[in-house]
């Protein structure tokens, strides 16, 4: 954690004295996006940061991810090292597509909170979501970008699968609603570290599955389509979590 934050505080040191100069602002939401770091902050995670920090990082299931339209990326979250895994895992250097990221509001506080809102992330009141904030998912992915969203609601590092809050699914289904056709879909992830609080050495397994079809679960009630939905993505998340300890070998000790 101590070189998590670290490598943000250079990369913001580096950058501080740019302007900000490409802004989105969607409903009563301000999404930044810095025409600064994006180039910058993954290259340098994906090349240096998560080699040298991490042991082996297996990723499969990447031929799971849509190239173009819509899509809700749907991690479990175990580690604050996520919001760079996911990134690793499913972005440009992968589909060539940048991550937008919908995360808690107590996640965009301080160093973290600096670089997620110029990275084209904004925060959500998980307990009292504002109708603003909703809107500019659905915005966002009416423009047909890709939206990660943490359906858990927190970090859990006891491994397990935590009952998924329903924002997502509500989420998922207005903006499928909303445009004839267009096509949203939302793809589970399962990341496992080898240490509930990853340090030096600790591999990494991020398992992709096969994408969710939101056309395939509009059927007229939306209260009701997005918790059939949302029952449906936590037994995928499930399955990609049983998957990871069932078939592959114990994660060797970190150190």
């Amino acid at each position: 954690m101590v070189l998590f934050n670290s490598f943000l505080e250079s990369v913001k040191s580096s950058v501080d004295t740019a302007v900000d100069t490409a802004i989105y602002t969607h409903s009563a939401v301000d999404s930044r996006f810095s025409p600064w770091l994006t180039p910058l902050v993954y290259p340098l995670a994906r090349r240096i940061v998560l080699p040298f920090y991490f042991g082996k990082i297996e990723v499969t299931g990447q031929e799971n991810l849509p190239l173009t339209g819509p899509v809700i990326l749907a991690p479990t979250h175990r580690s604050r090292w996520d919001a760079i895994m996911v990134p690793y895992a499913t972005g440009r250097g992968v589909t060539g597509r940048d991550l937008r990221f919908m995360v808690t509001a107590d996640e965009v506080k301080g160093i973290q909170g600096w670089f997620i809102r110029r990275l084209g992330g904004f925060p959500v009141n998980t307990k009292h979501p504002t109708i603003a904030s909703l809107r500019h998912g659905v915005e966002v992915l009416q423009n047909g970008e890709m939206l990660v969203i943490f359906p858990e609601g927190g970090i859990f590092r006891d491994g397990q699968v935590h009952p998924l809050k329903p924002g997502l699914g509500r989420l998922a289904i207005q903006a499928e609603v909303s445009q004839p056709g267009l096509g949203v879909q939302v793809v589970p992830i399962a990341l496992e570290y080898g240490e509930a609080y990853p340090t030096q050495g600790c591999d990494v397994k991020i398992q992709i599955g096969k994408p969710l079809k939101m056309a395939n679960y509009v059927r007229g009630a939306a209260k009701r389509d997005a918790k059939r939905f949302t029952a449906d993505l936590e037994v995928a998340l499930k399955a990609l979590s049983g998957e990871i300890q069932t078939e592959a070998e114990v994660l060797p000790a970190c150190g």
